[in-house]
């Protein structure tokens, strides 16, 4: 397992709503990893701080979260793996859906063309701006150097 993916599996597991702390994260890797291998602070160091430059992961003051763009690439990612998986299940199932559903076949129904309104849009009243302090004015004095 990388290094990216241990941070993601341990920041999913720790499940902190503010995020989860590089030490957290770093003791939670270092409990889960194997026996043979030897822990590389460097390595995860680099992975964390490559992983916020990609957008993988947001940084709060010292915390760790995955990014929602990562969410979403990880979710798409997960459907497109199970999804052949499905796809071979109902090939097998396809002879009978077939039979029972032109038995039950219907007309379908038309769908009727709606109108949408544009919505209104909200009047934003402007706040007003604090009046700014004015600045006072120093005065330099010059020393006076004897010759």
């Amino acid at each position: 397992m990388s290094y990216k993916a241990g941070i993601v599996k341990a920041i999913d597991e720790l499940k902190d709503r503010t995020g989860s702390s590089m030490i957290a994260i770093k003791k939670h890797m270092q409990a889960n990893l194997p026996k043979d291998k030897k822990w590389m602070n460097a390595t995860f160091l680099s992975a964390l701080k490559s992983g916020v430059a990609a957008g993988d992961f947001v940084q709060v003051k010292n915390s760790y979260k995955l990014s929602p763009e990562f969410k979403k690439k990880r979710i798409a990612a997960e459907k497109k793996a199970a999804a052949p998986k499905k796809k071979a299940a109902p090939k097998k199932k396809a002879a009978p859906k077939k039979k029972t559903a032109a038995k039950k076949k219907t007309a379908p129904k038309k769908k009727t063309a709606t109108k949408k309104t544009a919505p209104k849009k909200k009047k934003t009243t402007k706040k007003k701006d604090a009046p700014k302090k004015k600045k006072t004015a120093t005065k330099k004095t010059k020393k006076s150097t004897k010759k």
